[in-house]
Parts: C-alpha cells; structure tokens; sequence
C-alpha cells in the first residue's frame, strides 16, 4: 500500500484527517496511523476511498498501469 498516496490525495483536496477519518469512521488518530503506515486500511475502507476520490484500488495500492488481467 502507498500510504504516501493516500495523504497526497487528501492533501490535493485541502482535506484534513479529521474529514477523512468521517468518510471512514474512524477516529483522527486512526486515520493517522493509517497514513503513516502504522495501521493498516481494510479492504472496504479501500472502496471507500476508490470512491470518495474517484480513483481506482490500484492507484491507491501503488499497482503499475501497465498489469493484465485474465478476461473472463
């Protein structure tokens, strides 16, 4: 997880931690810990942030552009 891409996220959108800790429900604290790498984001706080920021899991995992996925 890029940790540094979900503070410049927030830092673009002249957020605080505090309004995305709301969008999380979690605590200011938390959303700091998870910022810094301490804590870790679950999965549907990731969906979460994908959609607050119209941005995709990828970007947010730090994955390359460039991967292929199986068609199904």
């Amino acid at each position: 997880m890029h940790y540094k891409r979900i503070r410049e996220l927030r830092e673009d959108k002249e957020l605080t931690q505090s309004q995305l800790a709301e969008v999380l429900n979690v605590t200011q604290a938390n959303y700091s810990y998870i910022e810094n790498g301490v804590a870790f984001l679950k999965a549907d706080d990731v969906v979460k942030l994908c959609k607050f920021y119209g941005v995709s899991a990828d970007y947010i995992l730090g994955l390359p552009k460039d991967l292929n996925y199986p068609e199904r």
